[in-house]
């Protein structure tokens, strides 16, 4: 089983052990990172916290183990006490805004543990055993749940088919189960010429996936359309009971959510529209499929009628290269559309682009999402065509950069501000 665990946690073991024939003169600092909250302990942070020993390992003045869990060993000589106590300092000041430093004291809130190897060593030596079966039974765990998952996927792909009575179970396991956890979110964006994204507002939707695992694991939801159909209606209900109730969701900023147009028209969205404010309505944005819509476009008129009225905005979901030709959206009376990115867009030639420049110059580039964007060419060909609002998950990716981005500017500011502050100079560049 050793052979399985990280090689920093073996190399670690293995330097403790030869360390008991020298551990004259030795000292060893434990830097308790793993402690730090999640927002201080990304792989910047914890790169930036390790190099600051890199002087030390570069004059052999001392070993640093980085291990999986992001904590730091690092054994030196007890004549460098002082340089690694400055160095500890330096990183206290790193994560000055974390719980951890401001807390340091308190039972169970510390940054970093000491151990003199000559005195100590067997604290030390178990200490460190005790981080390897840790390790150890973590890893055995994921590798576990990685295998059930996978076996749980490969049933569903050929699970069992949704039927009326399966559907019955699955409905009557609704009522009872708490779907928050189950609850994404997805940003749509204004994405700018340096690929800099501006949230505008967000989709909130249900992962069937995550769904199906959870409540009836083994059955194909999607398998059949019309009966998917109706659990999406259920759903429908859910969603609207957790978006009425600010206990059972946290929603900041705009945000759009996938319903049916019978939902639009049933008691339960009267109940949920009687108890939002005005001012809420302004900050919703419905999304109706185009297969929903032409079922029954009657009720589509009527429903969408309705909820503007109110103050909600209505977006048309799931219209593609082949469809964007035929549905019209202002006849519709629709507020916005989002447009499934695909290559074809691109392969296509000219009357694609000039179709969806058409429709921009006619209501604006604030009306059409593209969504589904997985790459950068879906970006390159929406800004080409006057697109200016994206969503998928290349668009997540750049909200991820971006926040990196900033976060390291905000570390570097905090560093320059010390520095102008310091008068013996301790803090260098890390």
């Amino acid at each position: 089983m050793a052979d399985r665990l990280p090689s920093q946690e073996n190399l670690l073991l293995e330097y403790v052990h030869r360390l008991e024939k020298k551990r004259r003169g030795r000292k060893v600092v434990h830097i308790h990172l793993s402690a730090l909250r999640p927002f201080n302990r990304r792989d910047q942070h914890l790169r930036a916290a390790a190099g600051n020993f890199d002087g030390m390992i570069e004059d052999m003045l001392g070993q640093l183990f980085s291990l999986k869990n992001g904590d730091l060993f690092f054994v030196y000589r007890a004549d460098q006490h002082p340089q690694v106590e400055t160095i500890l300092q330096k990183m206290r000041f790193m994560f000055s805004d974390d719980p951890l430093i401001e807390e340091e004291g308190k039972p169970g809130r510390t940054f970093a543990s000491w151990f003199d190897a000559e005195t100590e060593y067997d604290d030390l030596l178990q200490l460190v055993q005790g981080l390897i079966d840790a390790e150890q039974k973590r890893q055995t765990e994921v590798r576990s749940r990685m295998d059930a998952r996978q076996r749980l996927k490969d049933k569903q792909k050929r699970g069992e088919p949704l039927t009326p009575e399966v559907l019955a179970r699955v409905e009557e396991a609704l009522t009872r189960a708490d779907l928050s956890n189950l609850v994404r979110r997805q940003f749509i964006c204004r994405i700018d010429n340096k690929l800099v994204p501006e949230q505008l507002f967000s989709e909130l939707f249900i992962s069937i996936s995550d769904l199906r695992e959870t409540i009836l694991p083994g059955v194909n939801l999607t398998s059949n359309r019309w009966l998917f159909n109706h659990l999406t209606e259920t759903l429908d209900r859910r969603v609207l009971s957790m978006l009425g109730k600010t206990d059972s969701l946290t929603i900041s900023g705009d945000i759009s959510f996938n319903i049916n147009v019978k939902t639009l028209l049933s008691d339960q969205f009267q109940v949920f529209d009687d108890n939002i404010t005005a001012g809420r309505r302004g900050a919703m944005i419905i999304e109706l499929q185009k297969e929903d819509i032409f079922a029954d476009l009657s009720s589509y008129l009527f429903a969408r009628e309705f909820v503007q009225e109110k103050g909600y905005r209505v977006c048309l979901d799931g219209i593609n290269h082949q469809t964007m030709r035929i549905i019209d959206r202002e006849r519709l009376g629709a507020d916005m559309i989002k447009l499934v990115w695909h290559s074809d867009l691109v392969d296509g030639g000219d009357q694609y682009a000039e179709h969806i420049r058409g429709m921009i110059k006619r209501g604006g580039p604030d009306r059409v999402v593209m969504c589904r964007c997985d790459n950068r060419e879906s970006v390159d060909f929406g800004r080409s065509v006057g697109i200016r609002l994206y969503q998928g998950r290349y668009i997540e990716t750049l909200i991820a950069e971006d926040g990196r981005r900033r976060e390291l500017l905000r570390l570097k500011r905090r560093i320059e501000r010390s520095e102008e502050g310091s008068d013996e100079g301790d803090l260098e560049d890390f």
